[in-house]
């Protein structure tokens, strides 16, 4: 059997990749971390896999890869992260990574001796901030469903007046429900070390993963086993050190918090560098100032990790409401009670599983025909993907799915 070979199988990885529920716009760049990562082979097996959870035989069907040979390929790929393997039904399913979250995280969270670390943080920042591409393609035009959204602190809320802080909003709440922990190197601060850009003393291992998913993350290396006790000290480690709690954009079985710093964060990044205020989903407060008792100390300034507060000539410190994420940071800084967080005025919309988000920013991004006819050897369902696209690409169309009024019966 012939392969496909050479430039030309990275570029049909580099389109695979991008017609997943994160977009990968191409470039030389990502052609560089293409082939840095996957051997030509482990390329063409990728390209012809289905675009949903697959079984060994399925994939063998679609790539005509000998089983034996095939199973080894996807191995080696879901070591590094590259594929996911999810036990399920007593048997192996397999799943292309996304570029984020995937791809980058699991390189970026690897350990182990004689890894190509420095140089993969190299392609990746250089993909990730040699231009805002990446951002635009995700977050730009007023995209609002992205996989990761603040966590408000719990102290920092204003408490005035009775303000309910729902489960899935509380840090605290998501540690207590779960049973399993685990964690492991901030992917983020990992890459920005090796370009000799992190520039703060926070720690690496930060990266806080729950259930069934930190099982996954042990199995695979990417974090280590701890305690509940154990994620209770982190959590309370990184709040004293006022680190952005980022969690799985969804209400239910939340299987991830990240503890960001706004140097190194490449989500925190795209708002305060590249200018895209939806790269985090916002919590549902919002920062406010008081003036009352305000010693105009700046601290609130200092301690925002996107630079959405400025210290006024008079008044003290100014919200800029338009990208605020409500996490609570300045809350915690702020010595005198006067910066906190309050109900925001616009309702925000979380996904409630998984399921929900995935297909949501997969029509947002003009990818979810792929998700509905997976698989990318059969002539009927490359026909639909192109017929089913062009009908859910038109603006009229998305934006009526995307509504509150239309999205649950849609989701249904």
């Amino acid at each position: 059997m012939g392969h496909l070979v050479g430039k030309d199988i990275y570029r049909k990885l580099g389109r695979k990749i991008d017609s997943l529920p994160t977009r990968a716009p191409w470039n030389d760049r990502l052609y560089a971390i293409l082939k840095e990562l996957y051997s030509a082979e482990e390329a063409e097996v990728a390209v012809k896999m289905p675009y949903g959870l697959s079984t060994l035989a399925q994939i063998q069907k679609a790539t005509k890869f000998e089983s034996g040979r095939l199973q080894k390929i996807l191995e080696g790929l879901s070591a590094r992260g590259l594929v996911m393997d999810l036990w399920i039904n007593g048997e192996y399913r397999y799943l292309l990574s996304p570029l984020v979250v995937g791809i980058f995280e699991f390189t970026m969270m690897r350990t182990g001796d004689n890894l190509n670390m420095k140089e993969w943080a190299r392609l990746f920042n250089d993909y990730l901030h040699g231009d805002d591409s990446f951002y635009r393609a995700n977050v730009g035009g007023g995209k609002k469903v992205f996989p990761l959204r603040a966590l408000p602190y719990e102290e920092a809320v204003d408490q005035s007046e009775y303000v309910e802080i729902l489960d899935y909003e509380k840090a605290s709440a998501i540690v207590e429900q779960s049973n399993k922990f685990s964690i492991g190197i901030c992917s983020c601060r990992h890459e920005k070390l090796h370009v000799g850009k992190k520039t703060c003393n926070f720690p690496l291992e930060t990266c806080s993963t729950f259930g069934d998913s930190s099982e996954y993350m042990v199995q695979h290396g990417f974090g280590k086993a701890v305690s509940k006790s154990e994620m209770k000290e982190n959590l309370a480690r990184c709040r004293e050190m006022g680190l952005v709690m980022c969690a799985d954009n969804i209400k239910k079985d939340i299987s991830f918090i990240c503890f960001c710093c706004g140097c190194c964060c490449n989500v925190l990044l795209g708002i305060s560098r590249f200018g895209y205020p939806n790269t985090v989903v916002t919590s549902t407060f919002i920062a406010h100032h008081t003036g009352e008792n305000c010693s105009e100390c700046g601290d609130c300034v200092s301690a925002c990790p996107i630079n959405a507060i400025k210290m006024q000539t008079e008044g003290g410190p100014a919200v800029d409401e338009s990208i605020c994420i409500g996490c609570g940071v300045c809350g915690l800084k702020c010595a005198t009670g006067s910066m906190t967080l309050v109900k925001r005025k616009e309702r925000v919309l979380h996904p409630e599983t998984t399921f929900e988000r995935i297909i949501l920013q997969s029509l947002e991004r003009g990818t979810l025909q792929n998700l509905m006819f997976a698989d990318t050897q059969r002539m009927t369902h490359k026909f639909l993907r192109g017929f089913v696209g062009g009908f859910l690409k038109i603006p009229p169309v998305k934006k009526a799915l995307m509504s509150e009024t239309m999205r649950s019966s849609f989701l249904q």
